[in-house]
């Protein structure tokens, strides 16, 4: 990201991709309080069944799912996006607390404010339980370095 480009609506194609990849790394942060930053204090979400409002439901949220999510890794593609909005799909993996690994495949639709945080966020996931030896996304934890391959590279 450069200096000079303000990342808020209306968004191009080289904001929306650079959108998507602060989301991804501020997700494989675990850092709840991190990535609650990036939402509107009012932030409404759907994820999966579960509905969402504000910033401290987000922590709690968040808090939760990196506390069953283990060796969380999370890899975002930006699929669309217009003026205020950006569709994107993504996949993760991470292993239960009895060390069995899924990978989860989904997609989202976020709404941004004047300001370029998100308010409002829906999810669709999916989960696929698979085995130690296929998992793709191996980088230490934190931000995925940029040599690894998208979604897209993987033929996911």
């Amino acid at each position: 990201m450069t200096a000079s480009v303000a990342l808020i609506p209306p968004f191009t194609r080289e904001i929306a991709i650079q959108k998507v990849r602060m989301a991804e790394d501020g997700w494989n942060s675990r850092d709840p309080e991190r990535v609650a930053l990036a939402y509107t204090v009012d932030s409404r979400w759907r994820n999966r069944s579960e509905f969402v409002t504000g910033r401290d439901q987000i922590v709690e949220f968040l808090t939760r799912k990196w506390s069953r999510e283990l060796e969380y890794r999370l890899i975002k593609e930006m699929w669309a996006f217009d003026a205020n909005r950006i569709a994107v799909r993504f996949a993760y993996e991470s292993h239960d607390a009895l060390g069995d690994w899924f990978r989860s495949y989904g997609n989202e639709n976020w709404e941004f404010d004047e300001k370029g945080l998100m308010k409002v966020r829906h999810a669709s996931i999916n989960d696929v339980p698979i085995k130690e030896t296929d998992r793709m996304f191996h980088w230490p934890s934190g931000r995925r370095p940029d040599e690894h391959p998208g979604l897209s590279e993987l033929g996911l």
